[in-house]
């Protein structure tokens, strides 16, 4: 007989059964002071009362505060709200520093007032095999995905993440993303950032050519974007055949994306979702910390730490590389020796764009459609605009 039932049989035998409190004592082997303890809680609550109570103590003076948990689900409530993570770190580097919980206390905030959603089908962490590059544009990840319009029009979203710093680059809607997309947006992306060293992205088509006439792998001809990697000595890395696991951080990325954008609603034009895209990389950079990167932002991470940059043997020297356009003048523009120098190209070339290869002092720029050099230069350090040497 468990205690629950013991206890009500002592009542009522003692009520119904006329059996007095000596005799319910020997009869159920207690005592008489643990019977009249049953008889004064009948007396107040009834047969529910005499039930074993529970031993918890009736305050906690460590229990977390009423305002605390209030804070905690409201702030929780807001970041969901606007399409953001709002698991216990990401409340955590949100919360006031001076009153905020421990990650684990949080976790049981929400766990308490079943706003947790268990995710068994996960894989566990120990099974991860992460790989992060070691620098900022050592390694870029691209992929494009796709988002509907309000009316259910198809678009696809192509965007450009640095491995290193996991920031946002670039991201722009296109119906559909085509070659010529990603080299454009590719070159824009060094326009702003610099080369990278690498780029790491799937199979498609747009990326690569090596199974666009076979299993080989060994296409008669690169595509654009290949032959574009090559001339800037870009090293190009390719997942595997439906690994999608290999770019993990812009799949991951994905699902950060489209939760904001299903938050932040649906719109009815290509340009109206770019002006989304723009709004979300700017959250996504500078207010909302990462934790593969130790709970900073992207924007800070990528600022943190010297850029990598391609480079290329040519006479036995390693020249660092870029992708530069000449402007209207005839002239393009190197920071050296923390000024800006103004190398002289010449007006034949304006709006081209051209490889500017750096050693030392020394510069070469080359013409990537012809293959030909069309300057060198060694910097005058005394000089802001630096004369082309004769040929």
């Amino acid at each position: 007989m468990n205690d629950s039932n013991k206890n009500r049989s002592i009542i009522l035998a003692i009520t119904e059964g006329g059996l007095t409190q000596t005799q319910a004592a020997h009869r159920f082997d207690v005592t008489t002071r643990w019977i009249r303890t049953l008889l004064t809680r009948y007396k107040t609550g009834g047969l529910d009362a005499v039930d074993p109570q529970s031993k918890r103590p009736h305050t906690n003076p460590n229990a977390t505060d009423k305002t605390t948990t209030t804070q905690v689900l409201a702030l929780r409530d807001s970041l969901a709200a606007q399409g953001l993570d709002a698991g216990p770190e990401s409340l955590w580097d949100r919360l006031p520093k001076t009153t905020r919980p421990s990650t684990a206390t949080i976790w049981r905030i929400l766990r308490r007032n079943n706003t947790i959603t268990d995710q068994p089908q996960k894989r566990p962490r120990s099974s991860w095999h992460r790989f992060e590059a070691v620098a900022p544009n050592e390694t870029w990840q691209s992929d494009f995905t796709h988002w509907p319009l309000a009316d259910g029009t198809d678009t696809e979203i192509l965007s450009w993440l640095d491995d290193h710093s996991r920031k946002l680059l670039h991201a722009t809607a296109h119906t559909p993303v085509t070659g010529r997309i990603v080299i454009d947006t590719f070159v824009q992306t060094m326009d702003a950032y610099g080369p990278p060293a690498s780029t790491l992205t799937d199979n498609g088509m747009v990326y690569t050519a090596r199974f666009s006439r076979g299993n080989d792998g060994r296409p008669d001809q690169p595509n654009g974007f290949e032959q574009l990697l090559s001339d800037l000595s870009i090293k190009q890395k390719n997942g595997g055949p439906n690994k999608p696991t290999t770019q993990g951080k812009i799949e991951r990325y994905h699902q950060t994306l489209k939760h904001w954008l299903r938050a932040d609603g649906f719109v009815d034009t290509v340009e109206e979702l770019n002006e989304q895209l723009t709004r979300f990389a700017h959250v996504y950079n500078t207010q909302r910390p990462h934790r593969a990167i130790g709970r900073r932002t992207p924007e800070t991470a990528y600022e943190a730490t010297t850029k990598a940059q391609p480079v290329i043997e040519v006479g036995s020297r390693i020249w660092r590389i870029r992708y530069d356009r000449v402007d209207a003048e005839g002239k393009i523009s190197l920071r050296f020796a923390g000024r800006l120098r103004h190398l002289g190209i010449g007006r034949a070339y304006k709006r081209q764009r051209v490889l500017l290869l750096v050693h030392g002092r020394d510069t070469m720029v080359i013409d990537r459609s012809a293959g030909a050099i069309i300057a060198e230069h060694t910097i005058d350090t005394k000089k802001n605009y630096q004369p082309r040497k004769e040929r």
